[in-house]
């Protein structure tokens, strides 16, 4: 059991060691005053000026028709996908909705998959529109952090940069050469990069053949895990021994999805010239990621307490691992798998190494919780985005308790930024459970399901936090491609992206035309353990007020069925 731990403090230890360095890069990527000369012929090729000045309400603009503009030729590949080169299987054209729903999904960072990609897609979709959004998603969201993080720096100004510089150097200086490098350690790992789509293997007893499905799987892995995307070259996704072939592998998934949502909280602090405000961003992130990594690999190495006493031996041993392995690969273990399951939904990556749909009731929280709080790393880009609206809110609350007006990075914080705020912190609750709810409700949704009961409400929960958490992971027990799931959960990704990231712009350029003011006796300083400390304790104060209840119907009932032996309906 020691081992466990001591592989999870040394993952700490290289996190950290990796964070300083990708932070560092990512601070001179949105700051440097030099255009390269391929970032110069891209300016002019796509017809942008890397000169204009853009406000919150033109750099939104901009982000969300780009965008737009993104997904509708996502949608329109999708839809053609017959007739396009590269198809040798023959692989029809997705349905309206489900195209709608892919296209959606990627665009927005999600990687839901309502589909087998290996079978349903061709290597030109898998390229041109899979792994394509893969990266315009993720240098959507680090452009916003960017433009987030200048609203803070910036004292008296209208502007909160250009979004095409900040998405051009993204793609050009750190997406595309990392992902380069990844591929290849990749490709040595053994995962495959071809144009072939198949290979005929000949069976052991000699009279069979069996048909593998393979092409360039490496470049979408890369992507997939620096992009926090999560979207699978196959259906099992990592658990695929070609998307995932080795414990290094597995390994360098994990660090890949929080390199640099983790680098983010160091950037942060370089641009600010507050390294330590940086720290504490990363300090909460991590305090609350290894609570629920605890939680769920303590869950799984328990164990199911209804087939303990059916008899089955669950207990650790040298010749067996012990505790939940339904749904777990063998070579990475629970402990292993743990951490995925912890990083994924952190990261809200959305890739799996395993059945999430069999973890154990408790250990289903962490996912679940992850997503609802959709803060603790994040999302390229978003998840600090997050953080940061949850640290506004809590320099607000912390100032009403001592009567003087909030303060927040030398800006003080009033009216119109808590507005917004509450506005970003209640639009995420407010899809997910309400979406959940109609899904509950609407006629024909309850076929889609394997599990009845407790379990199958989780489901669907599961299903709506993942979508507008932009997470993209699923508990699999829900058939979502149906023309009901493909639209509403379509929506719930759009919606879960736009509808908390416009109003956290505004709150950028609304702190940009703020004069600094210099900290008083009455400031309540951030970059502390102190404020680390209430930042935790705000984040699950209002994730579990605000979601506990909804939890209490799914894996609270669950976990108490579980301990009082009996069956799930």
């Amino acid at each position: 059991m020691g081992l466990a731990w001591i592989e999870y403090a040394a993952f700490v230890a290289v996190l950290v060691l990796l964070t300083m360095p990708m932070g560092w890069w990512l601070a001179r990527c949105f700051t440097s005053a030099h255009h390269s000369r391929l970032e110069r012929w891209t300016y002019a090729a796509i017809g942008v000026d890397p000169q204009e000045r853009m406000g919150w309400q033109r750099y939104g603009a901009v982000l969300v028709m780009s965008n737009g503009l993104l997904m509708l030729l996502g949608y329109l590949l999708l839809r053609l996908q017959g007739s396009l080169p590269l198809n040798p299987l023959q692989n029809a054209a997705q349905t309206p909705d489900l195209a709608f729903n892919t296209a959606a999904s990627f665009i927005t960072n999600t990687n839901w998959q309502a589909y087998a990609g290996e079978s349903s897609l061709s290597n030109a979709t898998q390229m041109v529109v899979i792994t394509g959004l893969m990266f315009a998603g993720a240098a959507a969201g680090l452009a916003a952090a960017a433009g987030f993080v200048r609203g803070l720096a910036r004292s008296g100004s209208q502007d909160i940069g250009n979004y095409w510089v900040d998405f051009v150097r993204i793609l050009w200086r750190v997406l595309l050469p990392l992902s380069l490098v990844l591929a290849l350690v990749y490709v040595w790992q053994g995962v495959p990069q071809t144009l072939n789509t198949e290979v005929l293997a000949h069976t052991l007893d000699g009279g069979r053949t069996q048909q593998l499905l393979m092409g360039p799987v490496a470049s979408l892995e890369s992507i997939k895990h620096l992009g926090t995307n999560g979207g699978g070259f196959f259906s099992m996704n990592a658990a695929h021994p070609f998307e995932n072939p080795t414990p290094l592998s597995n390994m360098l998934h994990i660090l890949a999805m929080l390199l640099i949502p983790a680098g983010m909280t160091y950037a942060l602090g370089s641009m600010l010239l507050k390294r330590r405000q940086g720290w504490v961003f990363f300090g909460a992130s991590l305090v609350i990621f290894v609570g629920f990594l605890a939680l769920v690999w303590t869950a799984e190495q328990n164990g199911s307490g209804l087939l303990a006493r059916a008899g089955a031996d669950q207990q650790w041993s040298a010749t067996q691992p012990g505790g939940n392995m339904e749904g777990k690969e063998l070579r990475f273990g629970i402990v292993d798998t743990a951490l995925f399951v912890t990083t994924t939904t952190a990261a809200t990556t959305g890739s799996v190494n395993a059945m999430h749909d069999s973890l154990t009731p408790l250990g289903s929280i962490t996912p679940l919780a992850l997503m609802m709080l959709n803060c603790v790393f994040g999302g390229d880009g978003v998840g600090l985005i997050n953080l940061l609206q949850y640290a506004i809110l809590t320099v607000f609350l912390a100032g009403m308790m001592i009567g003087r007006t909030p303060e927040f990075l030398g800006k003080k914080i009033e009216v119109r930024e808590i507005k917004l705020v509450m506005l970003a912190v209640l639009a995420h609750p407010a899809c997910i459970l309400g979406w959940t709810a109609l899904a509950a409700l609407w006629p024909g949704a309850a076929d889609s399901l394997n599990n009845r009961g407790p379990h199958g409400f989780s489901e669907i929960l599961y299903a709506y936090a993942s979508a507008t958490a932009n997470n993209g992971s699923a508990f699999a027990g829900l058939n979502a491609n149906t023309p009901f799931f493909n639209t509403t959960l379509g929506l719930a990704m759009l919606m879960g992206r736009y509808l908390t990231l416009l109003p956290l712009l505004a709150v950028a350029g609304s702190m940009a035309s703020k004069p600094s003011v210099p900290a008083g006796a009455g400031t309540f300083p951030t970059a502390t353990p102190l404020f680390m400390g209430l930042l935790v304790f705000v984040v699950l104060v209002v994730g579990g007020l605000t979601f506990l209840p909804a939890l209490a119907l799914g894996p609270v009932v669950e976990q108490l069925q579980m301990l009082g032996g009996q069956l799930y309906p």
